[in-house]
């Protein structure tokens, strides 16, 4: 945990704005780089990776940035938006990732809370997401929270390195 004085800063959460697509690909491949899973086309290196402020604009779609309060450095982000090939009530959980000095201070539970409870109010009725095997903190957070294994994923997310699938009710 980074340090001011004697005191350890609190993290913050705001909507992604443009000038954060730089910084948040590194943040993304810097995490999936740890987990093993950065070679995957869709989920490391595609064009919404680069451009995060554009791919989440628009009433069915959101994104929020994690920052140490006051501090501009970024520290991770998740967001939500429609599940390609699903109908419109389903979401997809897409993202979410923090680097190692976010975790355990309780920003992973506030952007999955926060991510769920736009997602509600924007229309959507169930929310799905993809992790991998190796993401064990992410998936014991998604349990928690209410998601429930699938056998197989909803809709077409297109995550090839992906090999656990979840949905939860809004």
């Amino acid at each position: 945990m980074k340090e001011t004085g004697r005191l350890p800063l609190a993290l913050a959460m705001r909507p992604v704005q443009r000038g954060d697509n730089l910084a948040l690909a590194m943040v993304i491949r810097q995490v999936m780089t740890e987990y093993g899973v950065a070679e995957d086309a869709c989920a490391a290196q595609g064009s919404e990776v680069d451009g995060m402020w554009e791919a989440y604009q628009g009433d069915r779609a959101a994104y929020y940035v994690v920052t140490e309060e006051g501090g501009h450095e970024i520290l991770g982000g998740g967001g939500f938006g429609p599940l390609p090939g699903a109908d419109d009530s389903i979401c997809e959980l897409r993202k979410m990732y923090l680097l190692p000095t976010a975790r355990g201070r309780g920003m992973g539970q506030a952007l999955l809370d926060r991510c769920l409870d736009e997602a509600r109010a924007r229309g959507y009725v169930r929310c799905s997401l993809v992790t991998t095997a190796s993401m064990v903190e992410a998936r014991r957070l998604y349990e928690r929270a209410g998601f429930r294994p699938l056998e197989e994923p909803l809709g077409t997310p297109g995550y090839t390195a992906c090999d656990r699938w979840f949905v939860r009710d809004l």
